[in-house]
């Protein structure tokens, strides 16, 4: 119910579960894990994103599993809910929503790097309206990249935003037309996979381990993840390229 496709250094993952408006059961959160796993062992790998069908993203966890008490069949051991919502991974991934991302769509959402929404997609927490909890991460990750208030108001009244408050706040990174988030999202993956693999996946572990630090820790993390890049290849190539005025032709190493 996860569909992988290459387009050239760039994974998409594609939950295709439209029976069910792509809620999370057990082979969607497995083929969102061995999509990451795919796309972390593949060095030829660089950028990954997930999207769902044209009419929605995810609708959150199956509520009939939830029913039944087999809620454990959304987690896997390495992503916990939906395969992604705790996976420890180096490389970044490209949410590209179309329709809405609801409950654990949003969550699966937040567990992204980057958001390209279609104009016509929503997003919201309404757990509360079944008397649940959002457990999959809205809770702490909505108040990071929303205003406090904001993300009180998803919280508390269930009801969702529309992609263009969720742009304005700093939810969405890009905004497309309607059936255009996924080319929207691969514009966006070969921006970053025209640079080092190496230094974007060390650029963004950085940016999430730095942000609450010091200056001078921040200063000597930074400069310890500069000297680990030196001896690469990559390196050598980014130098040349740019003595020798050319596109470099990065190779991961």
């Amino acid at each position: 119910m996860v569909e992988t496709e290459i387009h050239g250094n760039v994974l998409v993952m594609k939950i295709n579960r439209p029976e069910a408006r792509n809620a999370v059961n057990a082979d969607v959160a497995q083929g969102i894990e061995a999509g990451i796993d795919q796309l972390e062992s593949d060095d030829a790998l660089w950028v990954g994103i997930l999207t769902g069908t044209r009419e929605f993203f995810c609708a959150g966890a199956d509520l009939k599993l939830i029913n039944a008490g087999k809620a454990g069949e959304m987690m896997t051991p390495k992503g916990g809910f939906a395969g992604i919502v705790t996976r420890d991974r180096s490389k970044p991934i490209i949410a590209a929503v179309e329709g809405p991302a609801l409950a654990g769509g949003t969550e699966i959402v937040l567990s992204c790097d980057l958001v390209v929404a279609s104009r016509a997609s929503r997003f919201g927490i309404p757990e509360v309206k079944r008397s649940l909890v959002a457990a999959a991460g809205g809770l702490f990750r909505l108040p990071r990249v929303l205003p406090r208030n904001i993300a009180l108001e998803l919280g508390l009244t269930g009801d969702p935003i529309d992609a263009e408050r969720a742009y304005h706040f700093g939810l969405v990174n890009r905004l497309a037309e309607p059936g255009q988030a996924l080319e929207a999202a691969l514009e966006l993956a070969t921006q970053i996979t025209a640079n080092a693999p190496l230094a974007v996946q060390a650029t963004r572990r950085l940016m999430f381990e730095l942000k609450d630090v010091d200056d001078q820790t921040g200063i000597q993390k930074s400069n310890e993840a500069m000297l680990s890049l030196f001896g690469t290849e990559d390196f050598t190539e980014g130098l040349t390229a740019f003595i020798e005025k050319r596109p470099p032709q990065w190779k991961g190493r």
